[in-house]
């Protein structure tokens, strides 16, 4: 367990992974409407898929894409199976990746004949007119927040946009229950707990035909270099995500943190955590 006195031992976020078909479509999706450009190819070694969890992915190709102006963060592409009925926020595990970006109502414009679908049309959100966000399906069928901060926000400090589509610093997690979302992060890596609060999650209402208004409790959860998992308590409906035949688990599958100790574990909700030292 690490040392609570000394702050989170996890953070920030360096890498996010979905699976996808086709690679060079993502490849071109991201290169074209997003700005991301292609820093590493590859194929899963065994030593790797067998520390996912999964050793059906050993042999598969591999793409790595990051930000126009940064090395510091990649999404991990993984050549798998189709996920046509995966669902986001649809099931446990890792729902969405938040993306900062500078302005989302050009991007928008950009995006709306584009392989990604818009699910979600940029609007400020309740609690500040200060920041703005969509949200968008990928190739991989995965979920992305794109935010816009118009100007700093007292009491959230987050990273500074560097182009016009930079790095994920806000993963949503859901699970079944909230204390055990939040425990386990706090055991592991003495991240703080936090408050809950309810709030609107409209991509889950509308997954399990629930009213638009329904409200969840959620919490953020600060890591270092000002980044947060968001955790969401789910329906009981709600169900584990299923994996095809030892296969990555579909949609956003594995989020990697800078943490102190490189390995791969799982979380309350079955979700795999990767650490790179």
């Amino acid at each position: 367990m690490s040392d609570p006195a000394a702050g989170p031992a996890l953070g920030p976020i360096r890498c996010v992974t979905f699976t996808a078909p086709d690679l060079g479509a993502v490849e071109d999706a991201y290169r074209q409407f997003l700005g991301y450009r292609a820093v590493a190819r590859g194929s899963v070694d065994d030593a790797l898929a067998r520390a996912w969890g999964a050793p059906a992915a050993a042999g598969a190709a591999m793409l790595e894409l990051a930000p126009e102006a940064a090395d510091d963060f990649r999404f991990r592409v993984v050549q798998g199976p189709g996920s046509n009925d995966y669902l986001p926020f649809g099931s446990y595990g890792w729902n969405a990746a938040e993306i900062l970006v500078r302005d989302v109502d050009a991007l928008a414009e950009r995006l709306a004949h584009s392989p990604f679908e818009i699910v979600g049309e940029p609007q400020d959100l309740s609690f500040s007119e200060d920041i703005r966000a969509m949200q968008v399906l990928g190739p991989g069928r995965e979920l992305l927040y794109l935010t816009q901060f118009k100007r700093p926000v007292p009491g959230l400090d987050v990273p500074e946009t560097r182009c016009d589509v930079d790095r994920t610093f806000i993963v949503i997690l859901g699970g079944p229950s909230m204390d055990a979302l939040q425990d386990f992060y706090a055991d592991k890596f003495s991240v703080p707990r936090a408050p809950a609060v309810e709030s609107r999650v409209k991509g889950m209402s509308a997954a399990f035909g629930l009213d638009p208004e329904h409200r969840y409790p959620i919490a953020a959860l600060p890591l270092a270099g000002k980044c947060l998992i968001e955790v969401d308590q789910m329906p009981d409906a709600a169900k584990p995500r299923v994996a095809r035949a030892e296969h990555l688990p579909p949609g956003i599958s594995i989020v990697s943190f800078a943490g102190e100790k490189a390995r791969c574990l799982r979380g309350a909700a079955d979700e795999i955590v990767e650490i790179l030292s």
